[in-house]
């Protein structure tokens, strides 16, 4: 196969999140924001935006042959990992998947939840928008997330302050799919 220019890919994601079940936008709107009042945007991000799909296959074998006939697959990890680069209380909320933000005169604050173990957690919808081959636009829609590691932000004086977080993509339905990946055509 020979190398296309126009399929390299560069650029930013931009981050959006919602609840889950939240109004997907249609597929023929990818080069469109998504609507407000459904998706927030959750301002820049830092590093990038990266998404992994692991998988992981448990692999056949039977004593005739020494080579491995096939495999299954076990496992399915969905996950985006970014920095947010607007390290507000309203992004703390949703690194930590709940917590309480009021505001009154002169202050804003976060308090977060008081769940148990037991407590299922706050799931959430995550939709990036950024680039696919050929400078079209790539749509990522996460249907169940959820932030999955430890979540940490220092103070430094040379270095920026951002909340590092990584979501998780959860199984929906048999018919509702953990997440979907969206291309502009030309």
């Amino acid at each position: 196969m020979a190398v296309s220019a126009t399929n390299l890919t560069q650029g930013p994601g931009t981050l959006y999140h919602g609840a889950v079940g939240a109004v997907e936008p249609l597929d023929t709107a990818i080069g469109d924001a998504p609507d407000d009042a459904v998706w927030t945007d959750v301002g820049g991000t830092r590093d990038g935006i990266s998404l992994t799909i692991a998988q992981e296959y448990s692999e056949l074998e039977v004593d005739q042959i020494v080579d491995v006939p096939g495999r299954r697959l076990t496992k399915r990890d969905m996950s985006l990992v970014t920095n947010l680069a607007e390290p507000t209380l309203d992004n703390l909320a949703l690194t930590l998947n709940a917590g309480l933000v009021t505001s009154g005169s002169g202050f804003k604050s976060y308090e977060p939840s008081a769940d148990t173990s037991a407590t299922q957690p706050n799931y959430c919808a995550l939709l990036m928008d950024g680039f696919a081959a050929g400078g079209l636009r790539r749509r990522v829609i996460v249907r169940k997330g959820l932030s999955t590691n430890n979540v940490e932000f220092a103070y430094k004086k040379d270095e920026q302050t951002v909340f590092s977080v990584t979501f998780s993509a959860h199984y929906v339905s048999p018919s509702v799919k953990p997440f979907k990946i969206v291309d502009e055509a030309a």
